[in-house]
């Protein structure tokens, strides 16, 4: 057995090379090793950090991110990579649906560019709304000392909350496609996101120095803010998708 690190041939002294911190146990790939080690660590791992944030996202979800900005990170999965797998998870439920979105709008141009837009950049577009709502929460509430990139991340969070949410009308359309329950859903989860980005802004803003009265006005204003600044970038991609795309 070597006492050399296997990534950079560094000596090892202890149970993790001191120049690039791989484990010293490292050693060759073996059915029992990719079975015990790899295979179910790595599910509990995920379980961990996936559907741990997952669940905090929805019993303490301001809270829980507040946290993580200001350094408990350990048990959250990264909120890039959650955003990515929620797209995945979505993209893969979407195949199995029975309903046409586009049902829930008069016009359906309203919507054709977006789609439009989606197929092709769903994750690029997904992300445009954050760095403007970012830096409108970070002027609103300037007095919690939240720089802007923390915002950012509260921000990206808070559309991981979103896109589950989202899930129900998805997975609703999967097993029905009875045009006026789909509908009642959709305005249902709509209100529903509104009341959840609100709660979300209050229970993270909560512990800063804030008279209850002006958190709860910030709190309305950057509600309306989030939801407007998201439907004006869904109506820009939706002309740019109409004209560009075809």
């Amino acid at each position: 057995m070597t006492n050399n690190c296997l990534n950079c041939n560094q000596e090892i002294l202890g149970k993790f090379c001191s120049n690039c911190s791989q484990a010293a146990s490292t050693h060759r790939f073996s059915l029992h090793h990719v079975i015990q080690h790899d295979f179910i660590h790595g599910i509990f791992h995920f379980d961990k950090g996936f559907f741990y944030t997952i669940k905090e996202l929805f019993t303490r979800p301001g809270h829980s991110i507040r946290e993580y900005v200001q350094g408990k990170r350990v048990k959250h999965f990264n909120y890039f990579s959650t955003i990515i797998l929620l797209l995945a998870i979505g993209y893969f439920l979407k195949k199995w649906t029975n309903f046409d979105a586009s049902y829930f709008y008069d016009d359906k141009k309203e919507i054709e560019g977006v789609l439009k837009v989606l197929k092709d950049y769903a994750k690029i577009t997904i992300f445009l709304h954050i760095p403007i709502v970012s830096l409108l929460s970070y002027f609103l509430f300037k007095k919690s000392k939240q720089n802007y990139t923390e915002n950012l991340v509260l921000n990206s969070y808070l559309l991981c909350g979103t896109l589950v949410i989202s899930f129900i009308l998805v997975i609703c359309m999967i097993f029905s496609d009875n045009e006026n329950f789909l509908v009642f859903v959709n305005y249902f989860l709509t209100v529903l996101t509104c009341l959840y980005v609100s709660i979300f802004y209050y229970q993270y803003f909560s512990a800063f120095d804030l008279k209850k009265s002006q958190l709860i006005i910030r709190v309305i204003i950057i509600s309306i803010l989030y939801l407007i600044t998201k439907q004006a970038t869904n109506n820009i991609l939706n002309i740019i998708g109409l004209k560009y795309f075809h």
